[in-house]
């Protein structure tokens, strides 16, 4: 038998997959996936939608609710990292599988809390397993995607987020106003969390890509019955992997062929997420600040996630004719301007309006990031790199709800902190226009 009836008889499922139509077993993964990003979406928001009435209930100024708003964003830098790296050496599904649990305790653990300092600890584990979620989510997306709807896929996935901050906000502010208990938010996310681990653990195997990069034991196996669920013809054998790629390992994103990819697109996304966190961190308080009630900051909220997910799925569906990156370029610059007007904005009605459109080209330009990671990142360091940029970005990010409510604190008005807040997604746009990536 000749090399080329080999490579006949045994294709790489890896280019099978790439260059195959997706299944239903596949695009249902996908939904998954939105499903899976939106426990994220409602997590990070339900903090956000209860703040208010936490720093009433227990008296907390500005600078504390900062501090609190940004815990999480601790856990998550150091899940992303930590997580990442874990997802890639052991496999996307068990990590993301122990990640719903940690959120799943963190969220319920938060209504227990009697202080300041507990609430803040289960925040930073409910980070860790979000981290590590969206560390290993991109990379399950972008491998059970082909190579044609790859980018609308992650995009897809990425809407998650403000669908999640969508039906999270409507909720957070019926039971806020039914009930006026902040802690039903987080029973609520803790419950919905625990509803994805089951579906996820039975539908969701591990992905083709990794099992053959690794090659762990049945890989054979359980690459043909993956392979044989989506629709394509089982292998005899899987492509011969060199010791010296197995053992390619996370300390590849700072070798001379990544190490300036990973940096730009990590500053990038880091100025980007620190400008769209004033939107979701404090836009409840502001309202709150400017006179309304809290369900009316909860469905300010909800308004910025309708925006959210439009721009998601526009930036999306334009990614099959558009370049990724002259898209998110663009949409970071509008970010930074519907941003500053919001902080302008002092009737409800306008500012509904620019609620909507701060969210569209802000999750716009979190999900143009979010496209560019596999692009940018090879198998081997896939959700690594993708983990060290989130963790980068979410880890950094802290500051900016503590430099907001510090802003507060000291006397700056609405438009100014706005005005400050927007030029990390303008410095973003224009560190992103020094990436490359390979044709």
């Amino acid at each position: 038998m000749t090399a080329n009836d080999r490579t006949i008889i045994n294709p790489d499922p890896r280019e099978t997959i790439d260059k195959s139509p997706m299944s239903l077993l596949q695009i249902f993964i996908i939904a998954i996936t939105v499903g899976l990003n939106a426990m994220d979406g409602i997590d990070v928001l339900s903090i956000s939608l209860a703040a208010p009435d936490i720093a009433r209930e227990w008296g907390l100024n500005d600078t504390i609710v900062g501090f609190i708003l940004s815990m999480e964003l601790i856990g998550m830098g150091i899940g992303s990292i930590a997580l990442g790296w874990v997802a890639d050496a052991t496999g996307r599904r068990k990590t993301m599988l122990v990640c719903l649990l940690m959120m799943a305790l963190g969220m319920f653990m938060v209504t227990q809390s009697a202080n300041v300092i507990e609430l803040s600890i289960y925040r930073i584990i409910t980070g860790l397993g979000i981290g590590g979620l969206l560390a290993s989510i991109t990379a399950i997306t972008a491998e059970f995607s082909n190579l044609k709807n790859r980018a609308l896929c992650i995009s897809i996935m990425a809407i998650g987020y403000p669908l999640g901050g969508i039906v999270g906000s409507k909720i957070a502010g019926w039971l806020l106003q039914t009930y006026g208990d902040w802690r039903l938010i987080f029973y609520f996310g803790a419950f919905l969390t625990l509803v994805f681990v089951p579906l996820f653990y039975f539908v969701v195997p591990e992905t083709v890509h990794w099992l053959i990069r690794k090659q762990p034991e049945g890989a054979l196996d359980k690459v043909n019955k993956t392979l044989k669920s989506i629709g394509h013809d089982i292998v005899t054998m899987l492509p011969e992997i060199t010791p010296e790629v197995r053992k390619k390992s996370y300390s590849d994103l700072f070798a001379s062929s990544l190490i300036r990819i990973t940096i730009i697109i990590s500053i990038a996304y880091l100025l980007q997420i620190s400008t769209y966190y004033f939107i979701l961190k404090w836009v409840p308080k502001v309202v709150v600040k400017m006179g309304f009630a809290s369900a009316d900051g909860a469905q300010m909220m909800m308004f910025a996630n309708i925006g959210g997910a439009l721009g998601g799925m526009l930036l999306g569906l334009l990614t099959l004719r558009v370049s990724v990156k002259r898209l998110t370029v663009a949409t970071l610059i509008f970010s930074a301007v519907f941003i500053t007007i919001l902080g302008t904005t002092t009737d409800l009605k306008y500012f509904a309006l620019f609620a909507v459109l701060s969210g569209f080209f802000g999750n716009a330009g979190i999900v143009g990031m979010y496209a560019l990671f596999p692009a940018a990142f090879p198998t081997h360091v896939r959700a690594s790199g993708t983990g060290f940029v989130l963790g980068i970005g979410r880890g950094g990010a802290y500051l900016s709800p503590v430099i907001v409510g510090y802003m507060f604190d000291h006397g700056l008005s609405l438009p100014a902190v706005t005005m400050l807040i927007s030029i990390g997604a303008l410095v973003g746009a224009g560190v992103l226009m020094f990436l490359k990536l390979e044709k």
